[in-house]
């Protein structure tokens, strides 16, 4: 797979004597960056950025970490018990060395000295902060930024694969098939003056690839990242993802001792400056529709972070950049509706087998990508300061009346100077959220799949919608409706998705703000040939069947919470800080 990328890039890197890049590629097969240490580079372009600075700082940062979290828990023996106890239940199927540890750990722990429970719980905190830090080669930033669009193809693509997709495979090659919209320019300049803390809607595995496409092309600095250590399977991606500040998250460890390890490195990561990317839905969104509950444990630490630095008298303005990640189709859109179906909602929290972890699905996906215009739009809501206000370009926050603020005045204590409170610091996460969420409704952006789908599934539901959702999905291959008549029907939903958007409620793909329910229809049957297991809508003479019922349930829950497609999800209780 390394080869395979080291020599798409020698075939296409596009050189000059100033820019010689090539001289790096020399160990193939070896699993390094394209390019060795000791290769000459172009002078490179100056960056703001703290991350950029990151790699020199790491080892401060995790001492930092270590202290704040093994000096804020009080009794070290309570916190290492649950520890054992959580790692034992986890691992006690499998066994093994590790296994073996926290059993000894837990014997040990009771015949132990306060001061021995002290070095033991520096020892764990510490191991985990090394695990979780992230790391950032500028070089390699610079080399993913120039190749972003043919790394999206042979990081998880075979050589046969990449040489056979469209387009000429340089930057350009995603522009019509990734648009980015929204107040950059904006955003830009909150930047300068301030943290970004990027919290965009969650679909797909792809989404941190994407997301790092849009910010690159909207011109904004790139961000650190929580992912998922099952995203580090992948040799080629792995390299990438170590490499461009991601930090690696477990999400199989339960404990308090890793979560507050967490915590504090994101904490430490904002209060230090590092522009930051939460998905607060927490996964991927199983059902396919828009987050309506947050798993704000993480956004937390933003605001945390903000009054840490208050109270020291050094104030740094932190900014939440909601955005929504919107596809015409989604790379694991099958596995994720029927583990969201089987599962009645609780979906499980990791999915270690789906098509994300396939290359031949993954190689088919990106074919499909790259054959569809405007396939994936990322879409930036307006910025917001910790307590939910908007701010202008200068970072200033103005309350609903559209006052100046002083954001530093939501943090002061009964003693009238800054402080941290965890109580009033989780209700303001809390109401964040709520206006995160409002964010991300206001910016979904309709896609043809989803207009088409909640069309379809109004058909299904008004044919055999006398039982629950099970019951009608059940109906496969035995509903159709005719070409005219969906075509009729997706008219009708574009003109009340109109007056939405006037109101600010949603926004219109640019595909399909001005086409005809024909059109739509068909630019939505395209997008579905050829790509999932099954087809979704099947033609038979003038009539299309309702084949897939699951996808056609799971792309119509796009619209679900705008009230434009039948919402078998339940309304949502306000979101909690965990």
């Amino acid at each position: 797979m390394v080869d395979y990328v080291i020599e798409f890039w020698r075939d296409n890197a596009r050189t000059t004597p100033a820019d010689p890049w090539p001289q790096g590629c020399e160990k193939v097969g070896d699993f390094r960056p394209p390019f060795s240490p000791s290769a000459r580079y172009p002078p490179a372009v100056p960056h703001a950025a703290p991350i950029f600075q990151f790699n020199s700082q790491r080892r401060a940062i995790v001492d930092e970490v270590v202290e704040r979290v093994c000096s804020a828990i009080r009794d070290p023996l309570h916190t290492l018990n649950d520890a054992a106890y959580q790692e034992i239940k986890r691992l006690q199927r499998a066994g093994g060395p590790e296994y073996a540890e926290w059993r000894s750990l837990a014997r040990q722990l009771g015949r132990m000295s306060d001061s021995e429970h002290r070095a033991k719980l520096e020892d764990y905190a510490r191991k985990y902060a090394w695990d979780v830090a992230g790391n950032f080669d500028p070089r390699v930033y610079k080399f993913a930024s120039r190749a972003m669009a043919p790394l999206l193809g042979a990081l998880m693509s075979p050589r046969s694969t990449v040489r056979n997709l469209p387009g000429s495979f340089d930057l350009t090659a995603l522009d019509g098939r990734v648009l980015v919209q929204g107040p950059r320019e904006h955003i830009k300049k909150l930047s300068e003056v301030g943290t970004l803390v990027f919290v965009p809607t969650h679909l797909s595995n792809l989404d941190s690839v994407v997301f790092g496409f849009a910010l690159e092309r909207a011109g904004l600095p790139p961000a650190t990242y929580g992912a998922g250590k099952n995203l580090f399977t992948n040799p080629v991606l792995s390299y990438f993802m170590h490499n461009l500040g991601a930090y690696r998250v477990d999400r199989r460890l339960r404990h308090t001792l890793y979560k507050d390890v967490l915590k504090a490195y994101s904490c430490v990561l904002i209060e230090r400056g590092y522009h930051s990317l939460f998905f607060p839905g927490g996964t991927r969104s199983r059902s396919g529709g828009v987050e309506r509950k947050l798993k704000l444990g993480l956004a937390g630490t933003a605001v945390e972070a903000f009054a840490r630095t208050a109270e020291e008298g050094r104030p740094r303005k932190v900014f939440f950049v909601p955005a929504t990640i919107n596809y015409l189709l989604t790379l694991e859109a099958e596995t994720l509706v029927d583990d969201f179906l089987q599962e009645e909602g609780k979906a499980r929290y990791i999915i270690e087998d789906d098509e994300s972890t396939r290359v031949a699905r993954v190689a088919s996906f990106l074919q499909k990508l790259l054959g569809l215009d405007a396939a994936c739009v990322v879409r930036f809501s307006r910025p917001l300061d910790c307590f939910g206000n908007y701010v202008d370009d200068e970072g200033n926050s103005h309350d609903a009346r559209g006052r100046v603020v002083d954001a530093v005045d939501y943090v002061v204590g009964r003693a009238g100077r800054p402080c941290r409170d965890p109580v009033r610091d989780a209700e303001y996460t809390r109401e964040l959220g709520d206006r995160v969420v409002d964010g991300f409704k206001r910016d979904t952006v309709v896609m043809a799949t989803h207009l088409v789908a909640a069309c379809a599934f109004d058909k299904l539901h008004r044919s055999v919608g006398r039982g629950d959702i099970f019951a009608m999905l059940r109906h496969r291959d035995d509903v159709s409706v005719s070409r005219a008549e969906l075509a009729e029907d997706i008219d009708k939903l574009v003109a009340r998705a109109h007056v939405l958007e006037e109101k600010g409620e949603l926004v219109l793909g640019p595909a399909v703000k001005s086409k005809s329910g024909a059109a739509i229809l068909d630019d939505a049957l395209k997008a579905f040939a050829g790509y999932h297991t099954h087809e979704v809508l099947t033609p038979r003479g003038a009539d299309l069947v309702l084949y897939d019922t699951r996808l056609l349930f799971y792309y119509q829950n796009r619209l679900a919470a705008h009230g434009l497609a039948f919402d078998a999800i339940a309304p949502k209780p306000r979101a909690k800080a965990s």
